[in-house]
C-alpha cells in the first residue's frame, strides 16, 4: 500500500457491485475509501482522510456510503449484555440454586458431640440410689460450714488476682463481641469544612475586579463507608464465634471461682491441721520434760544410768525441734492464704479446731451425665468448640461474591448563604460486587486451618470430659479409704496412748527398763501427728471431690 494521497490499484477477480470499503494505512488514524467496478477487477481511490473521532465517524461513512454498516465495540457489547438478557429466568434460576445449596450446606447447626459416659462414678457408693442430688449443686458456704472459713472465701471472691484477671478478660471478649457485630451495621460519618482563600493583587495579570480577592468554599456531608452487605451470612457466623468465645470466657471465669474456692478452703484445713499439730508437739514436748526430769532426779538417786538420761534428753529435742518447723509452716500458710485474698502477708483468724469442725454433708456424686453442665471447664470447652464451627462457616462463605455500598451526601457551595439550596445538594452512591477467582489457595488454606482448629477444639472437649470423670473417681475413692483410714488410725492412737501409760508405769515401778518406755512414747507421738494428718486429708478429699463434680462457683 502507498502512502497517504497516492493512487493504489491493484488486480483482483472477476468484479461484482460497487461497495465501498475502508483500509486503513500504515499511520495511526489515516484511512483510505476504495470503491471497485463491477466485472473490471479494478479498485479505484476515492479519497484519502483522517479518522473522525468515534462519535462521528459513523455518520460520515454513513453520508457516504448508504449502504455501510458499522458496529462500534460498546456495541457488541450490547449486543451480548441482550443475549445474556433473554437467558436471565435460566441463569438466575441456576445461580439461585446454586448459593442456596452451598448456604445451606456452610450454615449447618452445631450439634454436641457424642459423649460415651458411665453409668455409675468409679468409687460411688454402691447402695446410693442412681438419682441422687450431687454435693456439686450445692453453694460453697452450704458445704463449709465454718463461720471464719466463710469470711474468707467471701473476700477471696472479691479481692483475688485471678478472679479479676479472669474478670478483664471477659470483658476484652465482651468488647470484641461488639466489634465483630459492628460489621454487620453500615457505618456513617458527618462532617462539615469551610475554605477561604484570598488571591494575591502582585501575582500577574487576573481577572477584572478578582485581584485580592476573598473567596468561601463550604462543604456539609454525611458519608456511608464501605459496607458489606453480608449477604451469605458471614459476618454473622463471625459474632457467633465472638459470642462463643465470650461465653467461654465467662466460664473460665467460674472455673478460677472453683480453683479459688477450693485453694482457700485446702489452706485453711492445711492451718488448721498445722495448729494441731503445734499442740501435740507441744503436749509432747511438756510430757517428756518432765519425764526428763524425773530421770535426773532417779540418776542423783543412784536409780537410774547417764544413758537413761541421755535418751531422755533425745526425745526432748526431737519434740523441740518439732515446734519451730511447725510454726514455720504456720505462717508460710497464713502468707499463702492472704495471697488468695490479695492481701498483705498477715496471721489469719481461726475459727473451730480441725477435730472441732461441724460435719461436712454427706458425699452424692450425682449422675455422671449431669456432669457434663456442671463442671464449668467442660462448658468452657465446647464454647470453643462452637466458635471453631462458626469461623470455619465463615471461612467457606469467603469464596462466595462480597457485596459493598459506599455512598455520600452533602451540600456545597462557594456561598455560605445557599449552601442548603437545592442546586448545592451533591449525592454519590457506589454498589460493589467482587467475586475472588485466583487467591494463590489462600482461601482454601483458611478452610483447612479454620477445621484443623475445630479438631483441636473437638479432642480438647472430649479431653476435659475424660479428666473430669477420672478426677471424680479419683476423689470418691481417697474420700472412701481415707475414712477409712482414719477409722483404723484413731484406734491405733487410743492403743498406743494406753500402751505408753503401762510402759512409763512399769518403769518406775522398776518393773520394765526405760527403753520400751521411750519406744512407746515416740510411737504414741507419731501416731498422734499422722491422726491429724488424716483428719486434715479426709477434709481435703471432700474438698476436692467438691471441686471435682463442678461445685464453688455458685453464688
Amino acid at each position: 500500500m502507498n502512502r497517504l494521497g497516492g493512487i493504489i490499484q491493484r488486480a483482483c477477480g472477476a468484479g461484482g457491485s460497487i461497495k465501498p470499503r475502508v483500509e486503513r494505512s500504515g499511520t495511526l488514524g489515516n484511512v483510505m475509501e476504495f470503491r471497485k467496478a463491477r466485472g473490471t477487477g479494478d479498485r479505484q481511490l476515492i479519497r484519502a482522510r483522517v479518522l473522525p473521532p468515534a462519535p462521528r465517524a459513523q455518520e460520515v461513512l454513513l453520508s457516504s456510503f448508504p449502504g455501510f454498516r458499522f458496529t462500534p465495540p460498546w456495541a457488541l457489547c450490547f449486543r451480548l449484555l441482550r443475549r445474556l438478557v433473554e437467558l436471565k429466568p435460566f441463569i438466575m434460576a441456576l445461580v439461585i440454586v446454586s448459593l442456596l445449596t452451598s448456604s445451606v450446606a456452610a450454615q449447618k447447626k452445631y450439634e454436641r458431640p457424642t459423649v460415651k459416659t458411665p453409668d455409675t462414678f468409679r468409687g460411688a457408693d454402691a447402695v446410693a440410689p442412681a438419682d441422687q442430688t450431687s454435693i456439686g449443686d450445692l453453694k460453697w458456704f452450704e458445704v463449709f460450714k465454718d463461720e471464719e472459713l466463710q469470711k474468707l472465701v467471701r473476700t477471696a471472691m472479691v479481692q483475688n488476682y485471678d478472679l479479676r484477671l479472669a474478670v478483664a478478660r471477659i470483658n476484652a471478649a465482651r468488647a470484641n463481641v461488639g466489634l465483630a457485630r459492628s460489621n454487620q451495621f453500615p457505618q456513617f460519618d458527618v462532617g462539615a469544612d469551610l475554605t477561604t482563600t484570598r488571591t494575591s493583587a502582585n501575582s500577574g495579570p487576573s481577572a477584572p475586579g478578582q485581584a485580592g480577592r476573598k473567596r468561601s468554599f463550604g462543604e456539609v456531608f454525611l458519608s456511608l463507608l464501605t459496607f458489606e452487605v453480608d449477604l451469605w451470612g458471614r459476618r454473622k457466623q463471625q459474632t457467633k464465634a465472638a459470642r462463643a468465645q465470650l461465653a467461654s470466657t465467662e466460664e473460665d471465669r467460674k472455673t478460677v471461682a472453683t480453683v479459688v474456692v477450693s485453694d482457700v478452703a485446702t489452706n485453711y484445713f492445711n492451718l488448721l491441721e498445722l495448729d494441731l499439730e503445734l499442740e501435740i508437739a507441744k503436749d509432747t514436748l511438756s510430757a517428756r520434760e518432765e519425764s526428763l526430769r524425773i530421770i535426773k532426779a532417779r540418776q542423783q538417786g543412784g536409780l537410774a544410768t547417764m544413758l537413761e538420761v541421755r535418751q531422755a534428753e533425745e526425745l526432748v529435742y526431737q519434740a523441740s525441734q518439732t515446734v519451730p518447723d511447725t510454726e514455720r509452716l504456720t505462717e508460710q500458710t497464713e502468707n499463702q492464704i492472704n495471697l488468695l485474698l490479695g492481701n498483705n502477708p498477715g496471721p489469719i483468724a481461726r475459727g473451730a479446731s480441725l477435730s472441732e469442725q461441724k460435719e461436712l454433708p454427706a458425699v452424692p456424686a450425682g449422675l455422671p451425665s449431669s456432669l457434663l453442665e456442671r463442671r464449668p471447664d467442660i462448658r468452657s470447652a465446647e464454647q470453643l468448640l462452637i466458635s471453631e464451627n462458626a469461623l470455619v462457616s465463615a471461612a467457606k462463605k469467603a469464596y462466595f461474591p462480597t457485596i459493598s455500598l459506599t455512598g455520600a451526601f452533602g451540600f456545597q457551595s462557594d456561598s455560605l448563604g445557599n449552601l442548603f439550596s437545592g442546586p448545592s445538594r451533591a449525592w454519590s452512591f457506589i454498589p460493589q460486587i467482587t467475586q475472588p477467582l485466583f487467591t494463590g489457595g489462600r482461601l482454601k488454606s483458611n478452610v483447612n486451618f479454620e477445621k484443623a482448629q475445630r479438631e483441636y477444639a473437638l479432642a480438647q472437649y472430649q479431653q476435659t470430659i475424660q479428666t473430669a470423670f477420672s478426677d471424680v473417681s479419683n476423689a470418691l475413692v481417697q474420700y472412701r479409704r481415707v475414712k477409712e483410714i482414719r477409722t483404723q488410725q484413731e484406734l491405733l492412737v487410743t492403743s498406743l496412748r494406753d500402751a505408753s501409760r503401762l510402759a512409763h508405769l512399769r518403769y518406775e515401778g522398776g518393773v520394765d527398763t526405760l527403753l520400751n518406755a521411750l519406744v512407746a512414747d515416740t510411737s504414741l507421738f507419731n501416731a498422734e501427728l499422722s491422726l491429724a494428718q488424716t483428719k486434715r486429708n479426709e477434709l481435703l478429699s471432700l474438698v476436692q471431690l467438691y471441686k471435682a463434680l463442678g461445685g464453688g462457683w455458685q453464688q
